[in-house]
């Protein structure tokens, strides 16, 4: 029989991944609970060792020897309470003002010595502790096993099963909380199981999140059973246990992503410093290294661009952008706008005006949207972007795409213009310089020719 009771609590405790300690220890509350509804007294301080080899149990009334004096203040003023319960009830007398009382529990809530109370389910004097145990000292503990007289009823059987139903559900509840709550920012492979209103329900194995149906991206089905990488964006513990709160949309899923498929990212060598996302649609990174012999960018495409088209893959066909960070905010601006050529950009750094209005103006501009957030973001930190008449489009790009996922990541507010001034010279050179590329390519192969 213990053996087999053995067998089963080790069984819950790996299906349930909770402490074999947690386990006993519900076992000895329900043990308690079921000797208190049959055989105990409400003053008694019961406490169950429970043996899981044996199978068998002991009970014990614990409680804690103080002074006599504790003991009498306390007899006399039950005595009195039930003179005063007596008088009101013969109509003799009228019930005490509680506001009297309310005054003394806030003088000893604000910082005065609270005065010990005896508690006769916790406490015994030391008069009547030492007829039981002559050595017995004040502030020691006197304990006393209680013998079990018989079984247990059907009703206390009961009660022991549902304060283990209790203890176990919450000791797997904490149990995951503590887990998923180390792992916030980190990516989790999930399955979907069903879509419920505005959230969509994806299983863990040991758990169950939610995804708001704002934090998916809108070209994916998340039909039950498909499986995608999920970013543990927040986990909380609310009355029905852990709530765990993943994103498809969140930009740092292309953080974790990179550093999955490229090893240069996961070593360090290569730096995502920036990203600008707008889920299932496009996204911009900017990427740097500090070594010289290594090409940022083609590390995070990779050979025939392998790597990025696995992460283009997983985010279900959405465009990726990757920019080299450059420090000067001209140089950055420009590559950020890819893939427009850029004639020159001008920056206009000022500092930031203050908000008018205080917390109030700050609430109303929250209230505005993303558009407000950026504009107080961008203060201050203005770029004009000077493109060919015929880049124009392409800088700005559809609905303004590609202009708003530049601001996103550059930090600069930017003003796109054409520039219709520029010189023919310009143009001339610009053309003579795509020209000579060309015919080095062409020349390059005929001398290689001739050398043969």
């Amino acid at each position: 029989m213990a053996s087999e009771l053995t067998q089963a609590i080790k069984q819950v405790c790996e299906e349930k991944r909770i402490p074999v300690e947690s386990v006993v220890e519900t076992i000895e509350s329900a043990l308690g609970a079921a000797y208190r509804k049959d055989f105990g007294n409400k003053m008694q301080n019961i406490k169950v060792n429970f043996d899981m080899e044996t199978g068998g149990f002991k009970v014990f009334d614990i409680k804690e020897v103080v002074e006599d004096e504790l003991k009498e203040e306390y007899e006399k003023l039950k005595e009195e309470r039930m003179k005063l319960a007596e008088a009101i009830a013969a109509g003799t007398a009228s019930a005490p003002e509680k506001k009297e009382e309310e005054k003394e529990l806030e003088e000893s809530e604000n910082g005065e010595d609270e005065v010990k109370r005896f508690n006769p389910k916790t406490m015994i004097g030391l008069t009547e502790a030492k007829e039981i145990k002559k050595s017995v000292k004040i502030g020691e503990e006197l304990v006393q096993e209680l013998q079990v007289p018989g079984d247990f009823g059907r009703m206390a059987a009961q009660t022991a099963k549902q304060v283990i139903i209790q203890k176990l559900r919450e000791a797997e509840r904490n149990t995951v909380f503590e887990e998923y709550q180390d792992k916030v920012g980190e990516l989790l492979t999930g399955t979907v199981q069903r879509q419920e209103g505005k959230i969509v329900l994806v299983d863990f194995g040991n758990t169950t999140a939610v995804m708001p149906i704002e934090e998916g991206i809108r070209t994916e089905n998340y039909r039950p059973g498909a499986r995608f990488k999920f970013y543990i964006k927040n986990v909380e513990q609310s009355v029905r246990g852990p709530r765990i709160v993943v994103s498809r949309a969140h930009p740092e899923i292309l953080r974790k992503l990179f550093r999955l498929e490229v090893p240069e990212i996961a070593a360090g060598t290569v730096q995502i410093k920036s990203i600008a996302r707008e889920a299932g649609s496009r996204s911009k990174i900017a990427v740097m290294t500090k070594e010289s012999n290594v090409d940022p960018i083609g590390s995070c495409v990779g050979q025939r661009g392998t790597r990025v088209q696995t992460i283009i893959n997983e985010l279900g066909g959405e465009k990726i952008d990757i920019i080299e960070w450059v420090e000067e905010p001209e140089k950055f601006i420009a590559k950020a706008l890819s893939p427009a050529k850029v004639i020159k950009v001008e920056v206009h750094e000022a500092q930031a005006k203050p908000t008018k209005g205080g917390e109030k103006a700050k609430k109303e501009k929250a209230e505005e949207g993303e558009n407000a957030r950026l504009e107080e973001e961008y203060q201050g930190r203005e770029a004009t972007v000077y493109v060919h008449p015929d880049q124009l489009s392409l800088a700005i790009g559809k609905e303004g795409q590609n202009v708003r996922l530049a601001a996103k990541l550059t930090g600069w507010r930017i003003d796109i213009l054409e520039e219709k001034g520029v010189s023919e010279e310009t143009q001339t050179e610009t053309d003579k310089s795509s020209k000579e590329e060309e015919d080095e390519e062409v020349i390059k192969p005929k001398k290689e020719k001739e050398e043969e």
